[in-house]
């Protein structure tokens, strides 16, 4: 296996990192609702209802008073 023949400095190092961060996600908005959301995951709405493309794929239990 071969090693490094002279030792890298941190500023080298740290150059070659600069670019390695995480994307800023894509925001969407849901026709149907209006609400904001990462494209292509499931979101809750405003009354506790699952939605993924603005159908509801599980819906809220009723809040009994």
């Amino acid at each position: 296996m071969p090693n490094p023949r002279n030792k890298h400095s941190k500023q080298r190092t740290r150059t070659r990192r600069a670019h390695d961060r995480a994307a800023i996600p894509t925001i969407a908005k849901c026709q149907a609702t209006g609400e904001a959301h990462v494209f292509h995951h499931a979101y809750t709405d405003s009354e506790g209802n699952m939605r993924y493309k603005g159908k509801i794929l599980v819906k809220s239990k009723e809040v009994q008073e």
